[in-house]
């Protein structure tokens, strides 16, 4: 049996693995099929019968059990998300592996299938140092992101003074269901 840590790895080598043998639709496919289709259907359950309800119960839940460093943020409207320490990504970081160039990225591989199933939007940012922030939103609440700070406060990962310059992924799945927005999916 793999322990947590051993999983990470072959977990990231698996994206790999999967974009050398297929490109990054596979790995794409992977992500949507394998993982937001089946080993997380538990949580699509929870989002979609309770939206940000479930969100907080699923996170909370994994999280911890994660040991992450992460806030929840919740106001009318809109669910947030700070993890200030992925624990995942801190293990690859801290032992130097890195087969796959954007473990992050598999989060929103998943997670983004199964908002669009719920019926929200996501927006994200990640900076590859294991810290990243999401807002959800519904469809219907067309809201852009929040400005640092301004929902969250001082438990903004934004506000940290190691938030580099963070890749960027916003409305990824809005864009996909709305043909006036003109945001790369």
């Amino acid at each position: 049996m793999l322990g947590c840590y051993d999983f990470c790895a072959h977990y990231e080598w698996t994206f790999e693995w999967l974009r050398r043998e297929g490109g990054e639709p596979l790995v794409r496919r992977y992500w949507e099929e394998a993982i937001a289709g089946d080993s997380q259907r538990h949580a699509a359950e929870l989002i979609i019968g309770k939206g940000f309800a479930g969100m907080k119960e699923y996170w909370a839940h994994t999280l911890s059990e994660e040991a992450a460093g992460y806030t929840f943020t919740e106001k009318p409207g809109v669910f947030r998300s700070d993890v200030h320490e992925c624990p995942t990504k801190g293990f690859l970081l801290r032992n130097n592996l890195q087969a796959y160039g954007d473990y992050c990225d598999h989060c929103m591989g998943w997670v983004g299938p199964v908002m669009k199933k719920a019926g929200f939007v996501i927006h994200h940012e990640h900076n590859h140092c294991g810290q990243c922030w999401w807002e959800f939103r519904s469809n219907e609440n067309p809201a852009p992101a929040s400005a640092p700070g301004d929902l969250a406060g001082s438990s903004d990962v934004r506000q940290r003074s190691g938030w580099k310059g963070a890749e960027t992924v916003l409305d990824s799945y809005r864009a996909a269901t709305d043909p006036d927005d003109k945001r790369p999916n």
